[in-house]
């Protein structure tokens, strides 16, 4: 999507050696020193923190985050089979995991060179304070994304200045996420109100809540443990919930075709990673749709290879009834014969066929789309996890589901089951459950409604159930595949405990002695 954020040329050259711009000797260098005068400078740089979602690799939101780095028992990725990080086969010198640390840390070093310059400027404060906390909210999530992929890792609060500076060891898992809490909390009171954007591509007060909000179940589950967080997802989810800001769509697939068609829902979608342009000449564009798309070999409908195939678990854990399987789970693919492009539809028995199916290229207006970038943005967190996470801290809180637990969850539900949302509906609606049922319950919804979303492997993780699941996977897909898809268990089959965490990259313990591999690796 056209974004506010545009893009950032500063930062990448400002502490490291960069190639001749047109071969010419530069008459200016942009440094702390002679930069961050101005409002428009802190944007730019806050523009630069921001832009580090969007790596070029696609590492990150364009790419890796809902797909490689984010693989589960819901997808499997076609004809991938060994010797492939897309089947859980790799080492800490595979290079994605490498650059998604990479990218990471750029962020946070954009983010502490703002933070350590931003009251430089003579301007509104209300305007300042609001980067200031666009800005400790960003540091703070490219935190999240580096604790809960690599656990242990540097925390690291100041800008680098010189190549020498010194190393950092990895911090405890508790004392990052406590800092992540910090500044969080802090930008909750600095930045702006959604009701004055006209685009969720920037960081709103109740986008820094319903993170929040994720932080606190996460730091309520594996590997802290600290069951008193759920007290505080509570109060962060409602916090959302009450500012009346944020409703659900009622008609789920349009959520998704927004996003195909470069349309805004400040309702549904608290906070969007944006998108903008193909890759030719700016390099902010993304493969949502593509990598994560139906198959489509027309360009004219827009092409995807339909990489990433569902499993029968995922397909099976919905209803027949239930609108949302047949939108996110593709039922159809685009076939050409005699050079004619249709839909050629799934029958039942074919399910490891059907790819992912949310974002579907065909509702995209570029008047020419690109094969391998485009511009759909990529919803972070959703009203309707929102009140999913409501839902699930209700019922650890009060052990067991209260009233507010079972509205939260059934509103979601019954959206799923096109009906109108605040209308009890008994066909439908969850009722009579114990503490253990309604929590099964809560994550096999999180499973429905948010699949594909990168949300799965960090769910099952924190509730303590990913390796148990990826082992089981096996045993279901031996049962359930055709023999041609056999292979959809291989990523289940490598899965150790030691996926939990990602590696340490190779390339960080080389420079930085300091830093200990994860088990096992």
């Amino acid at each position: 999507m056209k974004r506010l954020i545009n893009i950032l040329l500063l930062a990448g050259c400002m502490f490291s050696s960069c190639k001749k711009f047109l071969q010419t000797s530069p008459e200016d260098f942009v440094t702390p020193d002679n930069y961050y005068k101005t409002e428009a400078d802190l944007q730019r740089a806050l523009n630069g923190v921001y832009n580090r979602l969007i790596d070029n690799y696609g590492r990150m939101y364009s790419r890796g985050l809902y797909s490689f780095f984010a693989i589960s028992d819901e997808f499997f990725y076609k004809n991938i089979t060994i010797n492939h990080l897309k089947v859980m086969d790799f080492d800490a010198g595979q290079l994605d995991v490498g650059k998604l640390w990479e990218v990471a840390y750029q962020g946070i070093d954009r983010a502490n060179l703002l933070l350590e310059n931003v009251d430089r400027p003579e301007m509104d404060e209300t305007k300042r304070n609001a980067i200031k906390g666009e800005a400790l909210f960003l540091r703070a999530y490219y935190y999240y994304i580096l604790v809960n992929n690599y656990g242990s890792v540097p925390l690291k609060l100041v800008s680098t200045k010189s190549p020498t500076d010194p190393y950092l060891p990895g911090s405890p898992i508790a004392d990052i996420y406590n800092r992540i809490v910090a500044d969080m909390q802090e930008a909750e009171g600095l930045v702006s109100d959604i009701s004055g954007f006209t685009n969720n591509e920037r960081i709103s007060k109740t986008a820094v809540q319903a993170i929040l909000a994720r932080v606190f179940l996460k730091m309520a589950g594996e590997p802290l443990k600290d069951a008193s967080r759920y007290e505080d997802a509570l109060t962060y989810a409602n916090k959302v919930i009450t500012s009346n800001k944020h409703s659900l769509h009622p008609d789920y697939k349009q959520i998704f075709i927004n996003h195909s068609a470069n349309l805004y829902d400040l309702q549904e979608c608290l906070w969007e990673i944006g998108m903008y342009g193909d890759q030719q000449g700016i390099q902010l564009a993304g493969a949502v749709g593509i990598e994560n798309g139906l198959e489509c070999p027309d360009d004219n409908i827009g092409y995807s290879g339909g990489a990433l195939h569902v499993t029968a678990r995922i397909f099976n854990m919905f209803d027949s009834a239930d609108l949302r399987r047949d939108w996110a789970i593709a039922p159809y693919k685009y076939v050409v014969s005699n050079g004619v492009t249709s839909k050629s539809f799934y029958t039942d028995a074919q399910i490891y066929e059907r790819t992912v199916g949310k974002w579907r290229r065909e509702y995209e207006t570029a008047a020419t789309k690109n094969r391998v970038y485009n511009s759909t943005n990529f919803p972070v967190i959703r009203y309707a996890d929102v009140l999913l996470m409501k839902a699930e801290a209700e019922n650890e809180v009060h052990q067991g589901p209260t009233p507010e637990a079972y509205e939260a969850i059934n509103k979601v539900r019954r959206r799923g089951y096109g009906k109108p949302v605040d209308v009890p509906d008994p066909a439908v609606d969850l009722a009579g459950l114990g503490q253990e049922e309604f929590l099964a319950a809560v994550q096999d919804e999180r499973a429905r409604e948010l699949c594909f979303e990168g949300m799965r492997k960090h769910d099952l993780i924190r509730w303590g159930l990913f390796i148990t699941n990826m082992k089981s996977l096996v045993g279901d897909i031996d049962a359930t595949a055709p023999s041609a898809y056999k292979y959809a268990a291989n990523a289940a089959k490598n899965t150790t405990a030691r996926n939990i965490w990602l590696p340490i990259p190779t390339t960080e313990l080389t420079v930085n002695h300091l830093m200990k591999q994860n088990p096992n690796w």
